[in-house]
């Protein structure tokens, strides 16, 4: 089974170009990992929110926040319809600015819920704008199965997450019980693991120099994909959300992929054989 893998597109999709990809390669299936927003106000919020305790409709006014919210979205979802066309089936999970609910993708205990008390936001979250694509199947926290492969999908996780807390613990039974359901697959090497950020301290999630001196050089993958991972020993591991670090690790037996920035025509085509072996990865940039 051939898998191209892609994520982080940030509003950019080159359709044409991984059409053509798929044809070539004989693509069976692609897997997303999500971040399809552009998070086009981002200097905006890295302006005002960024390491404070403040939201952005605070500072800009619900009006105007509302109104770049519906914008992002808008652009998000142009990624959905290009996704939509593809010949083959595509799965995926969410990323951290693809507005997924705060309480399902935080291991934080002390997370303020003010940015998701708006009275209007639960109608516009990215997620029911997927839903109308038939094409895309969503797999948060739920297993798809494929070719006698089952993927298992997670989202969110921006940060390394907090051990001792409840939503840490409530993902880790989540994903726990999922992959004890699918236990006889995964000792055939027939489960692939998927999610938004990837394990915590490996080469994949260490950010680049050029970021914020205050997390610069840092590893900032999840503690819970990495206890997931490290328990479970699926037969592959497939993240993003670290755009500049496009490439493959290992823990233990488990492969870790992170195809690169979609939006800059980065990606992954990986092989996995009916035995469960990965065979051949492919990295496109």
């Amino acid at each position: 089974m051939k898998i191209l893998a892609v994520g982080d597109f940030h509003g950019k999709f080159a359709l044409k170009k991984f059409e053509k990809i798929i044809k070539k390669e004989n693509i069976d299936l692609v897997v997303s990992v999500g971040d399809y927003l552009p998070f086009f106000y981002r200097k905006l919020w890295f302006k005002h929110c960024y390491g404070k305790e403040v939201e952005l409709w605070e500072v800009v006014g619900k009006r105007k926040y509302k109104s770049l919210v519906l914008e992002d979205i808008k652009r998000g979802e142009a990624i959905l319809k290009k996704l939509n066309k593809l010949p083959v089936p595509v799965i995926s999970v969410l990323g951290n600015v693809d507005y997924p609910s705060i309480d399902d993708i935080s291991d934080r205990d002390n997370v303020s819920g003010k940015e998701h008390r708006l009275s209007w936001e639960r109608k516009t979250l990215f997620a029911e704008r997927m839903k109308k694509y038939k094409n895309i199947h969503r797999f948060d926290y739920k297993a798809f199965r494929f070719k006698g492969y089952v993927f298992i999908g997670a989202r969110g996780h921006t940060y390394p997450g907090e051990p001792r807390s409840k939503g840490y613990k409530k993902h880790k039974a989540k994903l726990g019980k999922l992959f004890k359901k699918f236990r006889k697959e995964n000792r055939l090497g027939k489960v692939v693991f998927v999610g938004h950020n990837l394990p915590y301290n490996i080469k994949l999630d260490k950010i680049s120099k050029k970021a914020d001196k205050k997390v610069r050089g840092k590893h900032y993958g999840s503690r819970l994909f990495k206890t997931i991972v490290n328990r479970f020993q699926p037969v592959l591991c497939l993240g993003g959300h670290f755009h500049e670090n496009q490439g493959k690790d290992k823990i233990k037996n488990t492969i870790i992929i992170n195809p690169g920035e979609t939006g800059k025509g980065m990606a992954v085509i990986v092989d996995i054989g009916e035995k469960g072996k990965v065979k051949n990865i492919k990295f496109l940039k």
